[in-house]
């Protein structure tokens, strides 16, 4: 990739190079979740202290097999190694917005430093879309080219899910709701898992892979391999600080979703990614979506008349599908792809009115 003006970054979102280290991000072992022994109370809690102290933690006792993540890490970087013609044929376009290869993706004008691959897990149906039959039809290269490369993501994809309704029966009880209670929103999931090749770059001090933001969804769950690039910014004083990579364990982060249903209980963070000259990085991130159908609104279980609902409901679908369009034409900083936009105004503040 050549270095040109698109990809450099205003001084204000430059990163300093070097990252701090962040040394007291929350590890959540899950084993007893998974195996249902010990105090789930006391692992809640855990949890509970994690997102609001970060909205970012790690786990650990996943149960995810070691072997599936090296297959999907392997295809992953045998797809990013393809010739720009092989992965132009499943590139993303206006048509189908939201799966497929990508190099051109911006955020907040700037171009990040990377090229993707996404897809649905489980093709979702958009209920009014009058575009629908194409803008959630997955785009797969032949098994000539790249044999396995689908059935080892979706392997890994299966397992990202297993793991994600787990996590969403912990933050249910974090929150003091029945342990299933947010699960009836992803029966038919808007689920997308992607991968993400960030090159070495000649001047990594003046751009980012990933820019600044929050994610809009649920949950995300993150593997990123040993060079590390994900910074986190600290709630405790603002500060950027690198979340450097740790062996067999994945990264969570609470999405703009969650936020809502909890009535700010639990709050979003910003994150990027920060690249280097010497190595490439690799990342596979899975965003845990609900339905397309779903109205997002704080939970009538976390309201009250102390504390009213703060946001006005969304329709998730409508909502994902005109932020993903507006990413393609370069557009996401216009307001109807903003979560801050559904904030009732006595809520807002004016740190929130900056881009999601």
């Amino acid at each position: 990739m050549d270095m040109d003006d698109v990809f450099v970054q205003p001084p204000e979102n430059r990163p300093n190079v070097p990252v701090v280290e962040a040394t007291t991000i929350p590890v959540i072992n899950l084993s007893p979740l998974r195996t249902k022994t010990g105090s789930l109370d006391v692992l809640a809690s855990k949890l509970r202290e994690a997102i609001q102290d970060w909205g970012f933690f790690v786990v650990t006792g996943h149960g995810v097999p070691k072997e599936t993540v090296a297959r999907a890490v392997q295809v992953s970087r045998a797809f990013f190694a393809l010739s720009a013609e092989e992965k132009e044929a499943v590139r993303r376009t206006e048509e189908s917005p939201m799966v497929g290869y990508y190099d051109a993706e911006y955020n907040r004008n700037v171009r990040d430093w990377k090229e993707i691959f996404e897809f649905f897990p489980t093709e979702p149906r958009p209920v009014g879309a009058a575009d629908g039959a194409q803008l959630c039809k997955n785009k797969w290269l032949c098994d000539d080219d790249l044999p396995d490369f689908r059935d080892t993501l979706m392997e890994y994809a299966k397992a990202m899910e297993e793991l994600a309704f787990m996590l969403l029966e912990l933050i249910s009880r974090s929150l003091n709701l029945s342990p299933h209670r947010l699960h009836g929103f992803f029966r038919d999931q808007t689920t997308i898992l992607r991968i993400n090749h960030y090159p070495p770059c000649p001047k990594p001090n003046l751009t980012l892979g990933s820019g600044c933001h929050k994610d809009c969804g649920a949950l995300t769950i993150l593997y990123q391999d040993d060079v590390g690039g994900l910074d986190v910014r600290r709630r405790s004083d603002g500060e950027w600080v690198r979340v450097n990579p740790a062996r067999d364990s994945f990264i969570v982060n609470i999405g703009e979703i969650i936020q809502v249903w909890s009535n700010d209980k639990y709050e979003s963070v910003e994150h990027r990614a920060s690249v280097n000259s010497e190595k490439e990085r690799f990342s596979i991130p899975y965003f845990f979506n609900p339905s397309w159908s779903t109205v997002v609104e704080p939970l009538k279980e976390i309201v009250s008349k102390e504390d009213p609902s703060r946001y006005n409901g969304y329709n998730w679908g409508e909502f994902y599908s005109t932020r993903r369009k507006a990413i393609l034409r370069k557009q996401v900083g216009h307001i109807k792809t903003q979560t801050a936009q559904f904030k009732k105004q006595s809520h807002v503040q004016k740190s929130e009115l900056m881009f999601s």
